[in-house]
C-alpha cells in the first residue's frame, strides 16, 4: 500500500527535526508500542502490539533512518514480525519544508504484511495501514506543537477537578507529568 500527505505544524523546522530522531518522541507516537531502544545511528528496536481486524499480534522489529539530510528530509525503515500473525514492512520518505506558520512535514508511506494478516484483504489491511500513518503523525504533531492558552487552561482545569475528586474520595493525588498533553516535547527542549 502507498500513502502520501503533508501537515502544517506550528514549530520551528529545527524542533521537527529533532522530535523525528528523538527515540522517546517515537515510542510515544508509535500506536501500541510498548517499547523502543537504540540509537539514529544503529537503528531501534522496536516492541509493536497491534489489532488488525480480528487478528492481534505482538511484533518485535526493527527501525532505521538512511537517506539523512540535516533539516530537510530523511527515509525511515522498518520491519516487524508478529509470530503466527505474519509480518509487516514499510517505509516512509520524510521532508521538511520551512513555512511561515512552522514547517510542512510531507510523507509517503509505502507498507506491506504477509502471514494471517495479509489473508485478512487488501481493504481492511489498507484501511489499517492509513490510520497507523494518520494517528503516528497526528501524536507528532501534538507533541511538537505549542499548546493553546485554551489547551493549557483546559488541561489545568481537568487536572483540578481530578485532584479535587482524588482528594474527596480520600484517595492518595498523583502529580500528572503532562508527557501526553499538546507540545510536551517541544516544552521537554525549552521550544
Amino acid at each position: 500500500m502507498k500513502l502520501s500527505d503533508s501537515r502544517d505544524i506550528a514549530a520551528a523546522p529545527e524542533v521537527v527535526w529533532s522530535a523525528i530522531l528523538d527515540p522517546e518522541v517515537l515510542h510515544q507516537c508509535i500506536p501500541g508500542c510498548q517499547s523502543m531502544t537504540g540509537t539514529v545511528e544503529d537503528g531501534f528496536e522496536a516492541v509493536v502490539k497491534q489489532k488488525v481486524g480480528p487478528v492481534s499480534a505482538t511484533f518485535t522489529g526493527h527501525v532505521s533512518f538512511s537517506d539523512v539530510v540535516p533539516g530537510q528530509s530523511l527515509s525511515i525503515t522498518g520491519e516487524g514480525k508478529g509470530g503466527v500473525a505474519g509480518f509487516a514492512k514499510g517505509g516512509a520518505a520524510v521532508t521538511f519544508e520551512p513555512i511561515p506558520e512552522g514547517t510542512r512535514l510531507t510523507y509517503d508511506v509505502d507498507a506491506s504484511v504477509g502471514g494471517k494478516i495479509a489473508q485478512l484483504g487488501s481493504r481492511i489491511v489498507d484501511s489499517f495501514t492509513k490510520k497507523m500513518a494518520d494517528e503516528f503523525f497526528a501524536r507528532f504533531q501534538d507533541a511538537v506543537e505549542p499548546a493553546t492558552e485554551e489547551e493549557l487552561a483546559a488541561a489545568a482545569a481537568a487536572e483540578a477537578a481530578a485532584a479535587a475528586e482524588a482528594e474527596a474520595l480520600g484517595e492518595e493525588v498523583v502529580a500528572d507529568s503532562g508527557d501526553h498533553k499538546k507540545g510536551w516535547f517541544r516544552r521537554m527542549i525549552g521550544g
